[in-house]
C-alpha cells in the first residue's frame, strides 16, 4: 500500500487543478484517472470543442473577405481537416498537464478508484493489477459528469445516427443535414460549428427560448443571429415518432401549434449531463446524494463522510470546468490547513462560444424583477462601437443591470466578438463591489471593444456618450 496525504479520483479541471495546489502547499498526492489527464474539460469539452468554433469563425470570416478586399477565390470546407486539428489541440493540452504533474510532484496512477474503507482507495491499475493507497487527509471525489440521450423521446445514444458531443467530436465529415437536440451552450456551439461546415442545422429545445439561462435580451439576439445565417430555430417543441434508421432519424415536431416531419443524417443530443457516481463505491462508504445523483457537500466541500471530498461536476451545478477548478485550489488550501478565501458561488461567469459569443455574471434582468429589486439597465450596441464596426463584428450588445440606489452590480450580459473575454471586466469588478461610477472611472483604450462595457455602464447612469 502506497502512503499520500491526499487522493483524487478524477484527474479533470477540478481534481488536476486541486492536486497542483496541494503539492504546492506541501502535501503528497495522487490522482486515479482512467484516461488522459485532462478529464471532460481537456478531452472531449471545452478544448477541442473551442478549437472547432475558431475554425467556424474562420470559415465564416473567409466568406465575408471580399468586404475587406481580400479575394480568397474558389475555397473549400473540410470538417475532418478541422476535427483532427482540434484532436491535436486536445492531447497538447493533456500532455500540458502531464508535465505539470511532473514539475509539482504530483503522482498519477492510470486505472479505476473505489472507496475502500476509512482513508483508503482501491486502484485497477490499466494494466489489470489490483492496488490499495491510503490517503491520510482526504479522498476528493472528482469523476466529473457525463453526456446522456433522451430516451424517453426516442433519442437512445447509438453513437452513429443519434450521437453526443463526443461524437460530434471525432466525425470525419460533417452530414448535410443534423438536428441538434438541446439549445443550451453545447447545443449552441455545435449549431455554429456544423452550420460553418456547410450542416443545415436544425435547433430544438423544449423551452420556449435558446440559452434559457440567459438574459432573455440576449437568447433573442443570438436567435436573431442564428436565423440570418440559416439555422432552423425551433423552441417550445415536443418531439414523437421518433424512428431511428441505419442512415437516417426520422422524427415530428410539435411547436407553436404546428407539426412539422423532419428526416436528418444525424442527432445530436445537448441535452445535459449526468454526475459520474457509479462504481466508485459512494453508496457502500454511505456518502450522500442529492434527488438529482450528485454528491451533497457543505461548503468545506466535505460529504457526508468525514474524509470524503467532492469537487466539480459530480458535486452539482453549475456544471463549469472553472467552477471545479476554483473548487480544486479551495479545498486544497483546506486539507493544507490554511486560510482560505471560499467559493462566491454567485459571481462565476457562464461562457457560450458560439458567434456572436455569450457571456453573463450575476442576475438576469427576469431574475431581478423576481426579487422585485430596484434597478436601472444600461446598455450600449456593438454597433456603435468603433472597434467591432473595424472588424465587421458589429452583432450583439453590452447590457448592466445595476443597483437604482448605490450603483452595484447585480448583473451583466454581453453578446458580440469575443463577449467571453469581455465579461471578466465585471467579473473583477463584483467580486470587488465595484459600482458602475466606478467601472467609468477606469479609462478605457479607444478603439476597442471594452469600451462598450464603460458605455453600458453609462447608460445605466444616463449619461451615455456615443449612442
Amino acid at each position: 500500500m502506497s502512503s499520500f496525504d491526499v487522493i483524487f479520483i478524477g484527474g479533470g479541471p477540478a481534481g488536476y487543478v486541486g492536486a497542483i495546489r496541494c503539492a504546492q502547499l506541501g502535501l503528497s498526492v495522487a490522482v486515479v484517472e482512467r484516461e488522459a489527464l485532462g478529464g471532460t474539460c481537456v478531452l472531449w469539452g471545452c478544448i477541442p470543442a473551442k478549437a472547432l468554433l475558431e475554425a467556424a469563425a474562420l470559415a465564416n470570416r473567409v466568406r465575408h473577405a471580399g468586404e475587406f478586399g481580400v479575394q480568397v477565390g474558389d475555397v473549400k470546407f473540410d470538417y475532418g481537416v478541422a476535427m483532427k486539428r482540434s484532436r491535436a489541440v486536445s492531447s497538447q493540452n493533456s500532455k500540458g498537464v502531464e508535465f505539470l504533474f511532473k514539475k509539482n510532484k504530483v503522482t498519477h496512477i492510470k486505472g479505476t478508484a473505489k472507496l475502500a474503507g476509512k482513508n483508503a482507495v482501491s486502484v485497477k491499475t490499466a494494466d489489470g493489477k489490483d492496488e490499495k493507497h491510503e490517503a491520510k487527509k482526504g479522498i476528493v471525489v472528482s469523476t466529473g459528469s457525463r453526456v446522456k440521450g433522451l430516451p424517453q423521446a426516442g433519442l437512445e445514444l447509438n453513437k452513429t445516427t443519434v450521437i453526443s458531443s463526443d461524437e460530434a467530436l471525432i466525425l470525419e465529415q460533417a452530414p448535410k443535414t443534423m438536428a441538434i437536440v438541446g439549445a443550451g451552450a453545447v447545443g449552441c456551439e455545435f449549431a455554429d460549428v456544423f452550420n460553418a461546415f456547410g450542416t443545415a442545422v436544425t435547433l430544438i429545445d423544449v423551452a420556449p427560448v435558446i440559452l434559457p439561462l440567459e438574459d432573455a435580451d440576449c437568447s433573442a439576439e443570438l436567435a436573431k443571429a442564428f436565423k440570418k445565417r440559416k439555422i432552423d430555430v425551433i423552441t417550445g417543441a415536443k418531439i414523437s415518432n421518433v424512428k431511428v434508421g441505419k442512415s437516417s432519424v426520422k422524427m415530428t415536431v410539435d411547436a407553436g401549434g404546428k407539426k412539422q416531419d423532419l428526416e436528418v443524417e444525424r442527432v445530436l443530443v445537448a441535452a445535459g449531463r449526468a454526475p459520474n457516481i457509479d462504481e466508485i463505491g459512494l453508496k457502500e462508504a454511505g456518502v450522500q446524494l442529492s434527488d438529482k445523483g450528485f454528491v451533497k457537500v457543505n461548503e468545506r466541500m466535505e460529504t457526508s463522510v468525514k474524509g470524503i471530498y467532492a469537487i466539480g461536476d459530480v458535486a452539482g451545478p453549475p456544471m463549469l470546468a472553472h467552477k471545479g477548478s476554483r473548487e480544486g485550489v479551495v479545498l486544497a488550501e483546506v486539507l493544507a490547513g490554511h486560510k482560505t478565501h471560499g467559493i462566491n458561488y454567485d459571481n462565476i461567469p457562464n461562457a457560450t462560444y458560439c458567434h456572436p459569443e455569450v457571456a453573463s455574471i450575476g442576475l438576469t434582468e427576469q431574475q431581478c424583477m423576481e426579487k422585485k429589486l430596484d434597478y436601472k439597465v444600461g446598455r450600449f450596441p456593438f454597433s456603435a462601437n468603433g472597434r467591432a464596426r473595424t472588424s465587421g463584428e458589429t452583432d450583439g450588445f453590452v447590457k448592466i443591470i445595476r443597483d437604482a440606489k448605490y450603483g452595484e452590480i447585480l448583473g451583466a450580459h454581453i453578446i458580440g466578438a469575443h463577449a467571453t473575454e469581455l465579461i471578466h471586466e465585471l467579473a473583477v469588478a463584483r467580486e470587488n463591489e465595484f459600482t458602475v461610477e466606478e467601472v467609468d472611472l477606469a479609462i478605457h483604450a479607444h478603439p476597442t471593444l471594452a469600451e462598450a462595457v464603460a458605455e453600458a455602464a453609462l447608460d445605466s447612469l444616463g449619461r451615455v456618450i456615443h449612442a
